[in-house]
């Protein structure tokens, strides 16, 4: 240790850099942290746990009706936007502060900047010190990109949302990926008219088609205008559209010089609305709000890559071998940044397997098969596993499935249906994938994903005797299969 000044340096202080730290910390490493905007990272301050409690917020308008049905006087009130995002926010500085206590309880020396590789064994940071250490872990995570077309500035982004001042009245989201449905049911049930271009088939690509398909038909029946194969042509700031000769409506042309002059002279980091969009379909309109959702890259631009000669890969990410190390031996990369499954639990785990190899002499990899998901759409949807298509192309399967109203739902009188469905293995009878789509499916698809990832067969379900009256129970009660390939 005496020629570094840390065995560990890490670079990020997301929940992955964060939790490597801390262990490696607990191993009597010395363990330097540099975070250059808020400690927690994406998931904890601009991701999953914001996204989550607005999930909550957006369900309590359901609610009203369905208790009025079960003999409840209520009546539906006002969302309040700001008392909500207050309340958010003083929610994400409680958490920020408690990484920040982990890692100080930990004996992490935390640095509040940017810092950038210098060499194989060192960083330099804003004020220009130079930092030493044996090993460099960078876990700089990622972040969502705007399509490249004219005017993408005028849209949001997902990092964006969380500090609106004030909720759009009519919102287009552009995208069809987990978090543009994620926001389009969020923003749907928050009161926001919500329009949601997707330029493929369907929604949701590289998941199940049957729960693509049963979620894409909720999100409609909520009231979420879907457009699949639908993409913008162009856009502008609304009032210079309505300048424009052909959407000019009662301008003077020295009124629509002079709107065309003012967004001229707009900044270009503006976000926000209202914008003018012409889509593929020929639809026309303005909307207060653009949501981009269309993609997230790994922050590695200004990393300093070029100065230890790291090449990035095709989508700007740090390639790394099966225990993280890339191809600079004194340098590990976790999470999002590897582009690898972006989730914050795998960030998490390949945190941990990097400290088992490098500070516990214990070689392990990390292990990225058969990793539970869920995406918080509103049916949710819990999945773990192979899709039905990937395991036909892979192997002779049966496939049970079951599609039903549950009973709180009918007694309420929605006609939202659910969906649990198994693809299993005609040889092995193991169970290559569970999909689940309905109320608390990211609860469901936990508890599920233990018995997938420990090999259990279609017979080790049905023996698991049923708790009923619950939705859950048909995963363990389907006895013939509705198709086989």
């Amino acid at each position: 240790m005496a020629d570094f000044d840390h065995d560990l340096f890490v670079i990020g202080g997301g929940s992955g850099g964060v939790r490597a730290a801390r262990m490696a910390a607990a191993t009597g490493a010395s363990v330097a942290l540099a975070e250059e905007s808020r400690m927690g990272g994406t998931c904890v301050i601009r991701g999953c746990v914001p996204k989550k409690l607005m999930v909550f917020a957006s369900e309590y308008a359901g609610m009203v009706d369905d208790a009025q049905r079960y003999g409840w006087q209520l009546e539906r009130g006002r969302f309040d936007w700001p008392s909500f995002r207050g309340n958010l926010h003083q929610e994400l500085d409680r958490l920020e502060a408690i990484y920040r206590r982990m890692l100080d309880t930990a004996g992490v020396t935390v640095h509040d900047s940017r810092a950038v590789l210098q060499d194989a064994h060192s960083v330099r940071l804003d004020d220009g010190t130079v930092v030493t250490a044996r090993h460099i872990l960078v876990a700089t995570g990622g972040h969502p990109v705007r399509p490249e077309i004219t005017n993408a500035h005028l849209g949001m982004v997902s990092d964006d949302i969380f500090n609106l001042e004030t909720l759009p009245k009519s919102l287009l989201i552009v995208g069809g990926g987990y978090i543009a449905c994620e926001f389009a049911c969020i923003l749907n049930g928050l009161g926001v008219e919500v329009t949601q271009y997707y330029r493929g088939a369907q929604i949701l690509r590289g998941f199940d088609e049957e729960a693509r398909g049963m979620i894409a038909d909720a999100m409609k029946a909520r009231g979420v205008n879907l457009f699949c194969g639908t993409d913008i042509v162009e856009m502008r700031p609304a009032s210079a559209a309505a300048a424009d000769p052909a959407t000019r409506a009662g301008m003077s042309e020295a009124e629509g010089t002079e709107a065309a002059e003012h967004d001229a002279a707009l900044p270009e980091e503006r976000a926000g609305g209202p914008v003018w969009v012409k889509a593929t379909n020929g639809e026309e309109r303005s909307f207060d709000a653009v949501l981009f959702a269309t993609g997230r890259r790994p922050n590695t631009a200004g990393l300093g890559l070029e100065a230890v000669s790291l090449e990035t890969g095709r989508f700007g990410e740090m390639p790394v071998d099966d225990y993280s190390q890339t191809a600079v031996p004194s340098i590990y990369a976790i999470g999002d940044v590897t582009n690898r499954i972006n989730l914050t639990p795998v960030a998490i785990r390949e945190g941990m397997a990097f400290v088992e190899t490098v500070f516990k002499g214990n070689p392990t990899p990390v292990d990225h098969d058969l990793v539970p998901s869920a995406v918080f759409t509103q049916p949710e949807f819990g999945t773990v596993g192979l899709t039905e298509e990937e395991a036909r192309e892979q192997e002779p399967i049966e496939v049970y499935s079951a599609s039903f109203r549950p009973m709180q739902h009918a007694f309420a009188g929605r006609e939202d249906r659910v969906l649990m469905k198994l693809i299993v293995s005609q040889e092995t009878r193991r169970v290559l994938g569970c999909h689940i789509v309905a109320d608390g499916a990211g609860e469901m698809i936990q508890l599920a994903g233990i018995a997938v990832k420990m090999g259990a067969t279609k017979e080790d379900f049905d023996r698991t005797v049923a708790v009923h009256p619950t939705m859950a129970e048909e995963i363990v009660t389907m006895r013939e299969p509705v198709r086989r390939a």
